[in-house]
């Protein structure tokens, strides 16, 4: 039995798209109650992550196939979410559970005040014994909808909620070392570490990932879940109660280190940077090393455009960044003051600009 598993006291759950709908579209409402049927014995709390608003719409649209284009995707959402969540109030209803629909949009995990009202929403849901089934909100999404978008989106949730255990549910039963309909391909029990990945092809084309994610989704998913103290396991959506009984089946994804302060989870992870500051090698020693707050002395240059508050990468002298933090100037303001000293820019421009370009409990190393 997995420990892990069976002393979850707050349990993330993501199922896909094609583990919820039948090959012709529309939703399969066998395997909807089977889900809601092992989710409902479970006695942790439980955070429903769930794909399958597009799939649900295409057959009551008389669409044969998922659409290429954003609209009818859209409009493919705006049915679906009707159905999907219809059939998930039908399934928990029979266990005497509620639930409560939380659409979320890229906005609500990457700005901090709509992440802190997406944590109170399903604080609140979870203390009132709802469960929360959270998606994308697909019908308004502005940016191309991908499948897989959800697995990281499910390791966001997780960490949002302080849950103790991920379990993304796909169509293959774990992670194997190549194509598991291809002889010799062997499954992979536990990833303790990221050496346990290496000759692991995530990203051939396989059954896991009936859009343009796949396994590779997956494993990006466990590994943000991982480095925020989460563990992961890998299975496929038949085989949800014997996981969520702590049998060892699928793949385990064992936490990383400790969980981290969640504001400088969400830096890392849940932002999108706005901007570059390029640094100097001594001021990348100092921010890696030191852990010192970054000061204009050791900014060589500034990319993109932002806001005072924003997140931005720090950038070494090749380009790669190496950490990500929160401003505190406007793109605009920084050029001039590039290179000189706080003192400096103290006594030449004022008081207000003898302060940290960014300061170090606002910063994360990547």
């Amino acid at each position: 039995m997995r420990e892990q598993v069976t002393e979850a006291r707050r349990i993330v759950v993501k199922v896909g798209s094609s583990s919820l709908t039948t090959a012709a579209g529309g939703l399969d409402a066998e395997r909807v109650d089977a889900l809601v049927d092992a989710l409902a014995k479970s006695p942790a709390e439980v955070v429903l992550v769930s794909s399958g608003a597009i799939a649900a719409g295409l057959a009551p649209l008389g669409l044969s196939r998922r659409p290429r284009d954003l609209s009818t995707q859209q409009a493919a959402a705006s049915v679906g979410q009707g159905l999907l969540m219809r059939a998930y109030n039908d399934a928990f209803a029979r266990h005497g559970r509620v639930v409560g629909q939380v659409l979320l949009t890229v906005d609500d995990v990457t700005r901090r005040v709509h992440y802190r009202n997406a944590y109170r929403t399903l604080r609140r849901l979870l203390d009132l014994r709802a469960v929360p089934i959270v998606n994308e909100n697909d019908t308004v999404a502005t940016q191309e909808i991908r499948f897989g978008d959800n697995d990281r989106l499910a390791a966001l949730v997780a960490s949002l909620v302080h849950a103790d255990l991920l379990v993304l549910l796909s169509d293959v039963d774990g992670l194997y070392t190549g194509d598991p309909a291809k002889p010799g391909s062997m499954p992979v029990t536990d990833v303790r570490s990221p050496d346990d990945l290496s000759g692991i092809d995530v990203k051939r084309p396989g059954k896991a990932g009936v859009g343009t994610g796949g396994m590779v989704t997956k494993v990006e998913a466990a590994r943000i879940a991982t480095t925020s103290g989460i563990p992961v396991v890998l299975t496929s959506a038949p085989n949800a109660g014997r996981v969520l009984a702590g049998e060892p089946v699928g793949t385990l994804f064992h936490r990383l280190r400790e969980r981290p302060q969640a504001r400088l989870f969400w830096l890392a992870h849940a932002t999108s940077p706005r901007g570059r500051l390029h640094l100097d090698p001594g001021a990348v020693q100092a921010v890696i090393q030191r852990h010192a707050s970054l000061l204009p002395a050791g900014i060589t240059a500034v990319d993109g455009r932002f806001a005072a508050g924003d997140p931005v990468d720090l950038v070494d002298v090749g380009g790669v960044p190496v950490a990500r933090g929160l401003v505190n100037y406007d793109a605009t303001e920084l050029p001039p003051l590039l290179g000189r000293s706080t003192g400096e820019l103290a006594a030449a421009l004022g008081p207000a600009y003898e302060r940290e370009v960014v300061h170090r409990d606002d910063l994360v190393l990547l």
